[in-house]
């Protein structure tokens, strides 16, 4: 963060100083709200939440290094004292962004947010320092906290930005204004919280409405293969910027492709220029993460070939999402299990039949161990079933669904589409998946891994390396 005096802090968040002997003492370091990240000149947010009150840490922290804490009532250390630390949060992060002057850059969308946000982020980086959100640091408390790790070096802030109802995406963007916002697709994923796609598009579409005009330097980059995105262009007052594999796109893609290892490749064409891309990530989604942050950077002033430099060379920066592992044995772990929903599941399911046309030559097989998909509401059974149905029709070598009724449901699926014999099964659990998997693997065999993360199926994935790397797979 940049430098800023206790005194000015606390004017700003409208909060009273205690225990504080010199209020010109300045934060120059990291705002955190986890003790184990204090560093000497932080500020230490005190949240209270089910299990851990922040205040009972105020003099490990001040004893760690921290020149004060944000906290809701004195704690015998240096502290501003605030009515509502979240709200005191957001509007110190609302006054550090403005007194920057970078250029942010907002994303949301149902699928894909964290994924394109690691891809702008390389891409950016390349042409001036830039910070971005890490991981899914997307709501209330993630978002200003993202934004106010950015120094007065920071050129690009870019920042993801979740939303559970109307209104979640138009606060935060009040906290951290948008000069550039970008809206991926418009899905299923919370639907049952939402009550509807019509609902997610109505908040997903709070970002463009925050946007500046188009005289002002706002541009809105929307996803033209997605009606419901597209329709978005009537909401805002920005220049609008299309991406997609559509030809009426402005950052399109033609000639996409799979190469033999399921890593997408194509044509990138811009209003400025054409050049190829190859991917180091894996599965076709990830071209139309691809072209946003395409769309992103050549409104920014990168060239084709240098964004299509950036993109071939660009990796996943976020855990669990198509990591891919290879152990000794020949066995390939595919750990997407960060989280699911049903747009999600189809890309990875076809990501897993691609990587699984060359093992499948030398005599391996490819698996897909899935568990539930949350928060579908009345859409659950439905979506359920017909993943299961896919993993039949892209000849995935074996289902194995996890957990409790949703994962019936897709094995059912599978059953129904015409999964017999042993090609689909139903465990109960992730420790029963680990079992079975670790009898049957053979080297070539591919595994994917996915479900929501209240499933918690990573520790599958995790298991099945380790097996690997211990040399306990019996080869058959």
């Amino acid at each position: 963060m940049i430098a800023l005096s206790l005194a000015e802090i606390a004017e700003v968040v409208g909060g009273q100083t205690h225990d504080i002997p010199d209020p010109s003492v300045q934060v120059t370091g990291p705002v955190v709200r986890d003790s184990r990240e204090v560093q000497p000149g932080s500020l230490f947010v005190a949240f209270v939440g089910e299990r851990v009150d922040g205040h009972d840490y105020a003099e490990a922290v001040v004893q760690a290094g921290a020149v004060a804490l944000l906290a809701s009532r004195p704690v015998g250390v240096p502290a501003i004292v605030v009515d509502d630390v979240q709200s005191a949060l957001g509007a110190l992060a609302r006054h550090v962004v403005r007194r920057l002057g970078t250029t942010l850059v907002a994303l949301t969308g149902s699928a894909g947010k964290t994924s394109t946000k690691d891809l702008i982020a390389q891409v950016l980086s390349r042409k001036a320092p830039t910070v971005f959100t890490p991981g899914s640091f997307n709501n209330e408390i993630g978002l200003p906290l993202t934004a106010l790790s950015a120094t007065a070096e920071t050129r690009f802030l870019v920042l993801e930005m979740g939303a559970r109802g109307i209104g979640h995406i138009r606060y935060l963007t009040d906290l951290t204004p948008p000069k550039i916002g970008l809206v991926l697709n418009v899905g299923t994923a919370h639907i049952g919280e939402f009550g509807g796609r019509e609902q997610i598009a109505q908040a997903k579409g709070e970002l463009v409405e925050a946007l500046p005009s188009a005289e002002d330097g706002g541009a809105a980059i929307l996803n033209a293969d997605d009606p419901l995105v597209r329709a978005m262009a009537s909401r805002t007052k920005a220049k609008v910027i299309l991406f997609g594999e559509s030809g009426e796109a402005d950052v399109r893609a033609e000639n996409v492709r799979l190469t033999d290892s399921g890593q997408p490749a194509f044509s990138l064409h811009t209003p400025s220029g054409c050049s190829e891309v190859t991917m180091r990530l894996y599965g076709e989604h990830h071209v139309s993460n691809a072209l946003a942050a395409a769309a992103v950077a050549h409104e920014l002033g990168m060239s084709a070939d240098e964004i299509a430099t950036a993109l071939s060379e660009a990796g996943s920066l976020s855990r669990w999402r198509m990591e891919v592992t290879e152990r000794p044995d020949g066995v390939t772990i595919v750990n997407d299990a960060y989280n699911a929903n049903p747009e999600s599941m189809r890309a990875a399911l076809r990501a897993l039949a691609a990587m699984g046309k060359a093992s499948q030559a030398k005599g391996g097989r490819t698996w897909a161990v899935l568990g539930k998909m949350a928060e579908l509401g009345d859409e659950a059974l439905a979506e359920h079933d017909a993943v299961g149905r896919l993993a039949v029709r892209l000849n995935v070598g074996k289902l194995v669904a996890v957990g409790g009724r949703e994962a019936s449901w897709l094995q059912l699926g599978a059953y129904n589409e015409g999964s017999w014999g042993e090609e689909s099964v139903h465990v109960s659990d992730a420790q029963a998946a680990v079992d079975l998997l670790r009898s049957e693997l053979r080297p070539g065999d591919v595994v994917l891994v996915k479900a929501s993360r209240s499933v918690g199926l990573e520790s599958v994935a995790h298991a099945l390396i380790e097996t690997g790397a211990e040399g306990e797979v019996a080869a058959r």
